[in-house]
């Protein structure tokens, strides 16, 4: 089994199971007691978990995105290039708040032409200070708080209710042919959700690390996403051929 699969089967099982002991990854993956130290001391170096006794727990339900955009940087810049590609002036996008989001943020502050609206306050800076007012920049009201800089609640998704996108360029925690697109916090998913049925056409930005993750909440079917722009790095995973045989298409960065 290759590092990565071994990574993203654990990244599951804790995202599941919210601890899992060593025994149990050692049964789970088929591999010595030795393979999975060596695998949970480099999760925790790259800060994707907290080894305890016996096994790991996740650092945090869901770190706050000053630490996660800090985080497989390569990767999301990539991602975040290649869905700005999808984009076309004139078009209403919907972004929510995430670390991919933040990211594809700086991509979009250089082009013009397009209506923007977020809950979040990191993408509302990014772009509405770049550009001398060449986007259109719309700031959901709400109730802010949670792991992200955002508003979120009913107020949210009642202004969001308002809108009809083009797109919703959304960023889950994790994306899965049953599962679809999850997130951890409820609050956000009810965001997400909102965002995803009032678009024309829905964009899921996940890094490999996300692809076959289940998390808590699920905001959009997979057979509803029309976009999923991920890694190169998710074809090697075991839950990326069922994924990609129930989304509209795939786009590679």
């Amino acid at each position: 089994m290759w590092q990565e699969e071994r990574y993203q089967r654990i990244r599951a099982l804790l995202s599941t199971l919210q601890q899992v002991s060593t025994d149990r990854i050692v049964g789970e993956l088929g591999v010595s007691r030795e393979t999975v130290r060596r695998d949970l001391l480099e999760l925790e170096a790259l800060g994707e978990l907290r080894r305890v006794h016996g096994g790991a727990v996740p650092v945090h339900s869901e770190p706050p995105i000053a630490e996660r955009v800090h985080t497989r940087v390569k990767y999301k810049r990539a991602i975040a290039r290649l869905a700005a590609s999808l984009t076309a002036s004139g078009q209403t996008l919907f972004l929510d708040a995430g670390s991919t989001t933040s990211v594809l943020a700086d991509e979009l502050a250089t082009q013009s032409g397009l209506t923007i609206i977020t809950n979040s306050f990191d993408v509302a800076r990014k772009i509405g200070a770049a550009g001398n007012g060449a986007n259109e920049v719309l700031m959901l009201g709400g109730t802010v708080g949670g792991p992200v800089c955002a508003t979120a609640g009913g107020v949210t998704v009642a202004e969001i209710h308002r809108y009809r996108a083009d797109l919703a360029l959304l960023s889950p925690v994790g994306v899965d042919a049953e599962c679809g697109a999850t997130s951890y916090d409820l609050r956000e998913a009810d965001v997400a959700r909102a965002m995803a049925d009032n678009a024309r056409q829905r964009v899921l930005l996940a890094d490999f690390s996300k692809i076959g993750v289940c998390s808590r909440m699920s905001y959009c079917a997979a057979d509803r996403i029309d976009h999923l722009v991920t890694n190169a790095s998710a074809q090697a995973l075991p839950a990326y051929a069922a994924l990609e045989s129930v989304v509209g298409a795939v786009s590679i960065a």
